[in-house]
């Protein structure tokens, strides 16, 4: 059945289809119980399936991650919930030492189907300790799979994908997503991990992005329109592993590719990507990679000084018409960061 839902709703669908079909999984973590209940993607979960299958744990990342992973290894499919993705920095013992080698450690007897739900993005008001993405990080340690959904209907697919995954998956969250309705088909439920999505056909440009930068591409595509550009997207949707196939072939037919990521562009998945398209593309660019990103500083607090840290369709407009040499658009008309207008509150 295809129903209209919102980011939240579509998570908060995958969750209870996979909860009733599997006794097995269970959800938890810091606030998972609370009345908000992850910007309401956890919304009936307690009511439904009561607190020894949804319940909120101890202020304690790192021995909650040591107990999901446990639970894992001893046949539970746990899902541990952050409300931010940067206090997962206190599990990575757990995570890129346990976690990540336990299946090549064991010759394959022992998994791990631990799935960790982490938010992460920009929403107000939240400085360096609340803003980070850090997917890159996690994708550099072999065993773990890492998520980045950009549409409701993804997110209902990939989050179960993620739950039958017998391997630990990072599954991110941007909290501006979660408002963002679509279509969403709960009968799609083999989308497997590992595949990027082309959801816009051009021949002049490449967008590669992840996350958020999934939303300003599709703008970026509707302005340069106007002007003739014709914007191809691929949205990654997972980083680990990452579908270097259909990214490679879109820049082999284009011969321009602007990768924008959600994260630092220093040492992070932006860079990787360039990497990538230059050793597989070197012969059919027609210019150098461009990465966009966030500004190479600790996030800010304030509303002006966040729509210069993070990366917005205004930024990428402007790189592909250096790509393609082309004048300035005229964008007084447009409307950049929207969604800032509507957010109601970091939590």
């Amino acid at each position: 059945m295809i129903q209209t839902l919102s980011f939240a709703e579509a998570l908060n669908l995958a969750m209870t289809r996979e909860m009733d079909a599997d006794p097995t999984v269970f959800g938890f973590g810091v606030d998972a119980q609370d009345h908000k209940r992850t910007f309401g993607s956890g919304k009936g979960l307690v009511e439904k399936f009561g607190v020894r299958r949804y319940f909120g744990s101890p202020l304690s990342e790192g021995g909650m991650a040591g107990v999901a992973i446990g639970a894992a290894l001893c046949g539970l499919r746990p899902v541990h919930i952050h409300a931010r993705a940067d206090f997962v920095l206190l599990c990575m013992n757990q995570l890129a030492n346990m976690a990540s080698n336990k299946a090549y450690m064991s010759k394959g007897r022992l998994s791990v189907p631990l799935v960790v739900r982490a938010v992460i993005g920009r929403s107000w008001g939240q400085g360096p300790q609340h803003s980070k993405s850090m997917h890159s990080i996690f994708a550099h340690f072999p065993g773990l799979k890492v998520v980045l959904p950009s549409t409701p209907q993804d997110g209902y697919t990939l989050l179960r994908a993620a739950i039958r995954d017998d391997n630990p998956v990072i599954f991110l969250e941007h909290r501006w997503l979660y408002d963002v309705t679509g279509d969403v088909d709960d009968a799609v439920t083999d989308d497997s991990l590992g595949a990027a999505k082309r959801i816009r056909e051009g021949r002049d440009v490449t967008i590669v992005s992840t996350s958020w930068m999934t939303v300003e591409a599709l703008q970026t595509a509707r302005i340069l329109a106007t002007q003739g550009v014709e914007t191809e997207i691929i949205d990654v949707r997972t980083v680990a592993p990452l579908d270097t196939t259909t990214i490679a072939a879109s820049v082999a037919k284009t011969g321009r590719v602007v990768i924008s990521d959600y994260d630092w562009t220093f040492c992070g998945f932006s860079a990787e990507v360039a990497a990538m398209v230059t050793e597989r593309c070197f012969d059919r660019l027609k210019a150098a990679p461009v990465r966009i990103g966030f500004a190479p500083v600790p996030c800010p607090t304030t509303r002006p000084l966040e729509t210069l840290f993070y990366p917005s369709a205004e930024h990428l407009v402007r790189a592909v018409e250096g790509l393609l040499d082309l004048p300035p658009t005229d964008l007084t008309a447009e409307v950049f960061n929207a969604y800032e207008r509507r957010f109601r509150g970091p939590f």
